[in-house]
């Protein structure tokens, strides 16, 4: 069977790598890359491709993004990598999902671009009724730190890894300055992707005793950095799971050490945001089981979290193909917007009225912090060149919430 070419391709069809898959990948312009057996021409996932005593491959019918054998399917679902796996002990479901049955709101998701211009006009006035006496001008507390002067430094570090690295220094310096970076804590980052933001913290935290990582991603990645530290004295450990799932209480080594935690993050999306704040503040101050115990006191929570794009990325090449991309994307729906929008708004009209829903949503989590009995804040903590989203919110326990020491 010949090996399939490029569509319209006037010259003769390019050959793969030696030892590799003849498979041609049409949406990568490439072939596939993956070893194939000995003997054969395609990998064990273009196999039907090549005739193989008429063995016949079907989808996986727990992912069907990947195919296996007809008469391994029995065989393969006991160690597909996509087969439902126990629920570890630290799983408790929903439990920072709010509070559903206090007041049942009904979900009703409706596009834009299907109001009508007067029900479109009604709503932005009801939008900036409701925005009336916020304080929509943050300040600018762009800062930095030691950690990463030599990285900023470094000319190999391409434009995308250094606005990366800008972003990291920035949150690092507020951090410093709100006094949470220190020894004895528990750092828990959420959407944790490669753990570049915890790796940073660390770095800052050189001869440091006492410090643990947790880092909350519910998808399994490529590329982490945690093998980096692994001669370090500090400890680091990956919590697979959907934040929404996630109790704290119940992850062992934080039950068994105690310690105070403070909460960080980068690529979080709007509503991962919301259940990471209320996984530290909320479900971290009560026991999960609702067994009669004493809460642990509020004095051991910050929430530090950026409201940044859903899809978390490393630095370097990573980063261009992720959180570039991404950051255009957004600007790019702005710029462009419904039919409905392109009629009554002009481009800077959008970009106010999206500013103003950001802004809107933001100040909620600030009162919602308040009523826990935080300080919460906000502020531009980098330039809208590096980055879009470019508002950072820090939250720190009230001072009246913290004990007293004792003799």
């Amino acid at each position: 069977m010949a090996a399939r070419g490029p569509p319209g391709a006037a010259m003769a069809a390019p050959e793969p790598e030696p030892g590799r898959c003849a498979h041609f990948v049409l949406r990568k312009g490439r072939f596939c890359r993956m070893i194939p057996a000995p003997g054969r021409r395609f990998c064990g996932e273009h196999g039907h491709e090549e005739e193989q005593n008429d063995r016949k491959r079907i989808p996986c019918p727990l992912d069907p993004k990947h195919t296996v054998y007809e008469d391994q399917l029995q065989k393969h679902l006991k160690k597909c990598n996509s087969r439902e796996k126990p629920k570890p002990v630290y799983f408790v479901q929903d439990i920072n999902a709010g509070l559903k049955d206090i007041i049942e709101i009904p979900e009703k998701k409706v596009p834009l671009s299907s109001l009508s211009i007067e029900e479109l006009q009604n709503l932005i006035i009801k939008l900036k009724k409701a925005s009336n006496g916020l304080e929509l001008h943050l300040k600018e507390q762009i800062l930095s730190h030691q950690a990463l002067q030599e990285a900023l430094n470094d000319p190999k570090n391409g434009e995308s890894a250094f606005k990366h690295l800008k972003q990291q220094a920035s949150i690092l310096g507020n951090m410093e300055k709100l006094h949470l970076l220190g020894p004895g804590r528990c750092f828990v980052e959420f959407g944790a992707g490669r753990g570049k933001l915890s790796h940073w913290v660390d770095i800052a935290l050189e001869n440091v005793e006492s410090v643990l990582f947790l880092l909350v991603e519910r998808a399994t990645t490529r590329f982490k950095v945690d093998g980096k530290h692994k001669k370090r004295d500090s400890i680091f450990e990956r919590l697979q799971v959907d934040i929404q799932h996630l109790c704290l209480n119940k992850v062992p080594i934080l039950e068994k050490k105690k310690l105070p935690v403070v909460g960080i993050g980068k690529h979080l999306c709007g509503a991962a945001t919301d259940l990471a704040l209320r996984c530290l503040v909320e479900s971290y101050t009560t026991c999960c089981d609702g067994e009669d115990e004493e809460p642990a006191p509020k004095r051991c929570r910050a929430a530090q979290t950026e409201v940044a794009p859903h899809k978390s990325a490393g630095e370097g090449s990573e980063d261009q193909t992720n959180d570039t991309e991404e950051h255009e994307e957004t600007l790019s729906r702005t710029e462009s917007g419904s039919d409905t929008l392109q009629g009554i708004l002009s481009v800077e009209e959008r970009k106010e009225i999206g500013c103003l829903c950001k802004r809107l949503i933001d100040h909620g989590r600030i009162e919602y912090l308040q009523h826990q009995g935080y300080k919460a804040a906000l502020q531009y903590y980098t330039e809208s060149a590096v980055s879009l989203e470019n508002v950072l919110l820090t939250a720190v326990p009230n001072p009246s919430l913290i004990p007293e020491p004792t003799i």
